[in-house]
């Protein structure tokens, strides 16, 4: 697994930064890791680097004490060159001891290198050894991803370092004033409170992950004919359109909350939620991390690795013999015949004996 370099001791080094330039479920299932670096390291000043619009998620983090993000913005040359001159001079005033990337691209390969750390632990590329892998004074190549769960796979790049980790669940923090926040925007959109509140998020970057938003409406009003829940429906909100689509063709009440928290305010408003329904998307990931039960509809990407762990978990899959594929639909064309084929009849049984569980049946 180790390739580069010896394993060591992180005992007297002042400042780590650790990298995660992945989108937002990457980042939920990245704080088992920094959850291990604080255990293993209560002395050190511990960093995050990641993308913009994902920092909110990490800023309330107990194990961290600092965010550091990057953006790319709409700059002319001047302004990119200004903003690459600041962002490298903040970076090494730093004077990070130790910089772990968590992933094999380029950019964070650069970071970690200008960064002036004396040590640079970072994951191996097969496409890398011309000079990205010269990089870093570490080198990790783990073995059979594919059969682990995605939190294990950032703790794989701390290998050097031989920690004890006890903890491998992602959690996300959800301050009061998130909470707070989240009571708010129920308010506001007038969701009902007196019963148990019941979230579907239906979509994702990748169209090849998605369940037909017909199949949606007849869940819900199965749902809500049968159950004393408040429905809502979350999402970004370039998908507002879309979800304003299911809620005006149900047939029983919903609520559209896509664009309507921000990505700081999700997790609270999700464990505000007795159970999220949704695709292998960030949304699960956020509930799981903040302790709402989830029920995961799995198109052609494995379980194994992106279903949350444990007994409040559920996931439901075409049983067809290619699923997984683990392509981007069938043949990557986009398109899913495991999940355009997935009804909701097959669906329904594993929902409501969930909510048994919750709520009483009209």
């Amino acid at each position: 697994m180790l390739v580069k370099g010896r394993a060591f001791s992180p005992e007297g080094i002042a400042r780590i930064l650790l990298i995660q330039l992945g989108d937002i479920g990457d980042v939920v299932l990245t704080t088992p890791t920094m959850r291990a670096l604080r255990e293993n390291c209560p002395h050190s000043e511990i960093f995050v680097f990641v993308r913009e619009h994902t920092r909110e998620l990490v800023e309330d983090c107990p194990w961290v004490d600092g965010v550091i993000s990057v953006n790319k913005g709409n700059r002319n040359l001047r302004e990119e060159i200004a903003y690459q001159r600041d962002f490298l001079a903040e970076l090494r005033r730093k004077r990070f001891q130790l910089t772990i990337d968590l992933r094999a691209g380029t950019r964070g390969a650069i970071v970690s290198y200008l960064s002036g750390a004396k040590v640079r632990i970072g994951r191996y590329s097969d496409d890398g050894t011309l000079w990205r892998n010269r990089f870093f004074t570490h080198l990790i190549r783990p073995e059979n991803e594919l059969e682990q769960y995605s939190s294990l796979h950032s703790l794989n790049i701390l290998a050097p370092l031989e920690l004890d980790v006890k903890d491998t669940s992602p959690a996300l923090k959800v301050t009061p004033e998130k909470e707070k926040s989240a009571l708010e925007i129920l308010r506001r959109e007038k969701v009902p409170r007196d019963k148990p509140i019941l979230a579907l998020h239906p979509f994702s970057r990748w169209r090849y992950k998605e369940w037909l938003i017909r199949n949606y409406i007849r869940l819900i009003n199965h749902i809500g004919s049968r159950y004393p829940v408040s429905i809502v429906v979350t999402g970004a909100r370039e998908e507002r359109e879309r979800v304003a689509e299911i809620v005006s063709r149900s047939s029983v009440d919903a609520y559209n909350l896509a664009g309507k928290t921000s990505l700081g305010e999700l997790p609270a408003v999700l464990k505000k939620c007795s159970l999220l329904i949704g695709i292998d998307s960030a949304a699960v990931h956020i509930a799981a991390a903040v302790g709402t039960p989830t029920i995961t509809i799995f198109g052609p990407s494995s379980p194994v690795s992106w279903a949350p762990r444990g007994k409040k978990h559920r996931i439901i899959q075409k049983d067809l013999p290619c699923v997984p594929c683990r392509q981007k639909g069938c043949n990557n064309s986009e398109v899913s015949r495991c999940l355009n084929e997935l009804e909701p009849e097959e669906v329904i049984p594993l929902v409501e004996n969930r909510l048994n569980e919750i709520v009483t049946p009209f």
